[in-house]
């Protein structure tokens, strides 16, 4: 049964456009380019804050602000990376970190930011905490730990890195020499004199995360202390973007930690851990997520909530969880791999059933974890057509750190500075300026799934184009027609009836199909006007077309056009 969807419905929420910024790396980049020494958030140019709100974005999500983990960066030293950070997802606790200002520092940018009507986003990482965090110490029973070594090849005969007199903390002698990934780590009580092996933070595959500590989720205990902590969140942030958020679903969290007894697929590590459905069940009753929603919607109702979702789970969060907000990854991976086919099926899906789950996605070319936009889409006339795609489709668009200036260093969550000192693309900032940033601008034209039509470019011997997404949208102002050839092959046909769609404005709610004219909303099937969206310093182009019939169209390799319709 579907979820009611419970989420803000300011207009600042519906229309967002996100840009995500490493930090660090981001305030490293603006001491180069302003000429100073900028370390703290409330150092920020106010000039910078006033580039980014005019790009049309309106959301700032800062990657790496909380205070981190001492023995996370204690790790990367004895590792042989004297230059490393902690790791931005090896919290030590969700203050904002001591060297970029504290939370002075951070209300002071927050102000700047409003002033720009720009919202601020945040990380929570709900999964786990950093090793040496103050709960593991206070609240041990809020960690999936066992009591003896689960694996007798596991050494910890390595140094202490705990700055605690109280506690000690050794990791695995096999992630020193890289003989081995260990998934727990000793811990040592030295008051009683306990003894913990306390799992790594892992989402299922080889690689533990070395420098964290795993919650269990099945101790009622942790699911609420972790409650009050997005709560208090919330509370100075209005965008939380949820890490890793499907490890915690109650499949995925039994699945990773909880082997059903006579399974044979498990980590045998965590054959100590193996539980009947029934026994987990009695556990863990709920998603920890409906609770999380459900508490928002009445302590900190404007907040958004993101869920970086993979594994298939993005139906699942949007219909019967209520999120928000949740990743879209087929978006970036199926146009750069020109899945085009199967990513058009899927729309189409999507438009049959239920539109407006289209609102709900979060749309990207990269985030923070994948390679930057330039080295997947490149920078020319594919990127272009991605990108307009991003700022014309219903559902959240994000940019990444650097995709506006055209950079290719991809910057890990452990860095002060980067690597590379790169000067931004000034063709690609120029191609944004014109032919992205009027599109932006406009977001509150096409954040709505309510007039979306999809299109069939139909060719002269019948058959579908697969390669070519073609979309109408009116709002209250206008009507749009958005094109985008993703091929290295020249595309000709014509486009007339949407594809079949659930129609709820007016409608039947049945799958429906109009004609191109009613869907643009003009008086009759006669001659159009096409004015091509672009810089306002930019003449529009005009073009004169007759849709009595369709419209017929001819596309060149990637080419990409999105047209403001007017009837003649």
């Amino acid at each position: 049964m579907k979820k009611a969807l419970s989420h803000p419905d300011a207009h600042w929420a519906r229309d967002l456009v996100l840009l995500a910024k490493n930090t660090y790396v981001w305030l490293d980049q603006l001491s180069h380019k302003y000429g100073k020494r900028i370390m703290r958030l409330d150092q920020i140019p106010e000039a910078e804050i006033a580039d980014i709100a005019s790009r049309g974005v309106t959301g700032l999500w800062l990657v790496g602000i909380w205070q981190r983990s001492p023995t996370s960066r204690k790790i990367k030293h004895l590792c042989g990376r004297p230059d490393a950070l902690a790791s931005a997802y090896s919290l030590l606790s969700y203050r904002t970190a001591e060297e970029l200002g504290g939370e002075d520092a951070l209300v002071v940018f927050r102000e700047k930011l409003a002033a720009r009507n720009l919202q601020l986003a945040c990380d929570m990482v709900p999964n786990h905490t950093g090793m040496d965090a103050a709960w593991l110490f206070q609240h041990p029973d809020r960690y999936l730990t066992i009591p003896e070594n689960p694996d007798a090849r596991f050494s910890f005969d390595t140094p202490n890195l705990s700055d605690n007199p109280a506690d000690e903390i050794y990791i695995e002698k096999g992630y020193y020499d890289q003989s081995g990934a260990a998934e727990v780590f000793k811990l040592v009580l030295t008051k009683t004199g306990e003894v913990r092996y306390v799992y790594h933070g892992n989402d299922g595959t080889s690689m533990p995360w070395n420098d964290t500590a795993q919650l269990n989720y099945l101790n009622p205990a942790t699911r609420q202390a972790l409650l009050d902590e997005i709560v208090k969140i919330a509370r100075k942030f209005s965008i939380i973007r949820l890490d890793a958020a499907m490890t915690l679903t109650r499949k995925h969290f039994k699945r990773l930690w909880f082997p059903s007894p006579g399974s044979g697929q498990f980590i045998p590590t965590r054959n100590h851990f193996r539980m009947t459905a029934q026994e987990f069940d009695q556990q863990m009753p709920h998603e920890f997520w409906e609770e999380v929603i459900r508490e928002l919607s009445k302590k900190s109702p404007h907040t958004l909530l993101i869920a970086e979702a993979f594994w298939l789970t993005e139906h699942f969060f949007i219909n019967e969880i209520g999120m928000h907000r949740v990743y879209n990854s087929a978006f970036m991976h199926q146009l750069r791999d020109e899945q085009n086919r199967e990513y058009r099926s899927y729309l189409k899906s999507i438009l049959r059933t239920d539109p407006a789950m289209l609102e709900r996605f979060v749309n990207f070319l990269t985030t923070p974890d994948e390679q930057p936009a330039i080295l997947q889409f490149g920078k020319s006339t594919k990127y272009l057509g991605a990108c307009r795609l991003l700022a014309c489709l219903p559902g959240l668009p994000m940019f990444g750190h650097g995709q506006w200036e055209g950079l290719k260093e991809h910057y890990g969550m452990d860095i002060a500075s980067p690597a590379m000192r790169e000067e931004a693309d000034q063709k690609l900032m120029s191609a944004h300026e014109r032919f992205i940033r009027p599109l932006l601008r406009r977001r509150a034209e096409f954040s709505s799934a309510a007039s979306l039509r999809m299109y069939d470019l139909v060719q002269s011997d019948g058959l579908v184009n697969e390669n070519v997404f073609a979309f109408s949208q009116s709002s209250r102002e206008n009507s749009w027609l958005i094109l985008f050839n993703n091929s290295a092959a020249p595309a000709r046909g014509k486009i007339n009836t949407n594809t079949a769609q659930k129609m709820n404005n007016g409608g039947s709610g049945r799958a429906e199909a109009l004609p191109l004219w009613r869907n643009l909303r003009l008086p009759t099937a006669a001659e159009i006007r096409l004015l091509e969206a672009l810089d306002g310093n930019q003449p529009e182009k005009e073009t004169r077309v007759d849709i009595s019939s369709g419209l017929a169209l001819r596309l060149g390799p990637y080419e990409s056009r999105v047209y403001r319709v007017s009837p003649f």
